[in-house]
């Protein structure tokens, strides 16, 4: 069997004929963690907090190095990422049999407390993203990085059962119906598949929509006015959910350049929240240790597990 190269794994990501199963997802992960093992880049801890790692990767590469690595979520073994993976999707299968219902079953129970869905989820896509920190210029992957994981959401939403798609709108204006706003929306889904009446054809009422993103910097600003703007331009609430993978990059601490820097803008976040409008849910798959511990942030914010067990079904 041929091992994959990163350059291999390179090509894998580009590829925008792939990436419509979460078989593929399953592969590429444990490709890039076999190329681990096997290459064995240099791996180095960030001094200012231990939990986050970094891979260099060796000369043919520029010595480039990764985005920082949660080493608590981050599986580095290629075999116990494929048996965790079939884990998740076996579970995924159970919860569109079964609905969240399934989640008070003890064994399901052990299975969640294990946190273990985070970390697949996490994995496979650090796992994209670090490929894509190998590329000579890193813009000619960032986009496609966002759209994988956005891809790889959508995915689990519809493992479970839900109606999930990409969409863009057109929204009249009110007083001004020949002028319109585009929106391009990440995720709009709905527990059941609904018909759209003529007055609701942009958005129906029964659907949610979802923003998706690798980080919320530069972002969430722009999150809390669509939802704002979308609720004024339809004449009705709209329910808006956030889903981040991390809100975390490297940044230069004392004499190293192997530290990490939080992207979450906890004052923005906040006013937003309180002066424009609540989201219905924001979510994290590497939530920053502020997010808990913060009692202002944990009745806003939750881990990516909760959405998919209990907070989408009650949606």
């Amino acid at each position: 069997m041929i091992k994959p190269s990163l350059t291999d794994l390179q090509v894998s990501v580009q590829d925008t004929s792939a990436f419509d199963s979460l078989v593929h997802y399953r592969a590429l992960g444990s490709a890039f963690l076999q190329m681990l093992e096997e290459s064995q880049p240099t791996r180095i801890v960030a001094p200012n907090d231990h939990r986050y790692i970094f891979f260099q990767y060796g000369p043919a590469f520029g010595h480039k190095i990764t985005r920082p690595l949660n080493s608590t979520l981050f599986i580095e073994s290629a075999a116990g990422f494929s048996e965790a993976f079939e884990r998740l999707v076996s579970f995924l299968s159970d919860l569109r049999l079964k609905g969240n219902s399934v989640v008070s079953s003890p064994a399901v129970q052990k299975y969640v407390e294990s946190g273990e869905l985070n970390r697949v989820i996490y994995t496979t896509q650090q796992s994209i993203g670090s490929i894509g920190d190998s590329f000579d210029n890193p813009n000619q992957a960032r986009k496609r990085i966002g759209q994988l994981f956005e891809s790889l959401v959508r995915l689990c939403m519809q493992e479970i059962g839900f109606r999930c798609e990409a969409r863009t709108i057109q929204v009249p204006i009110p007083d001004a119906p020949d002028q319109t706003i585009a929106y391009e929306l990440d995720l709009v889904f709905s527990r059941k598949s609904v018909i759209l009446a003529s007055e609701s054809q942009l958005l129906h009422p029964g659907e949610i929509v979802g923003s998706v993103k690798t980080t919320s910097k530069d972002r969430i600003d722009k999150i809390f006015l669509d939802k704002f703007m979308l609720g004024r331009l339809l004449g009705r609430d709209v329910k808006f959910v956030a889903i981040f993978l991390h809100d975390v990059q490297r940044a230069q601490r004392a004499n190293s350049i192997f530290g990490i820097n939080s992207t979450f803008k906890t004052n923005h976040f906040l006013g937003y929240t309180v002066a424009l409008n609540r989201l219905d849910g924001v979510y994290y798959v590497d939530p920053r240790p502020e997010m808990v511990s913060d009692h202002r942030l944990n009745r806003e914010i939750q881990n990516f597990q909760r959405f998919l067990t209990h907070d989408i079904w009650s949606l």
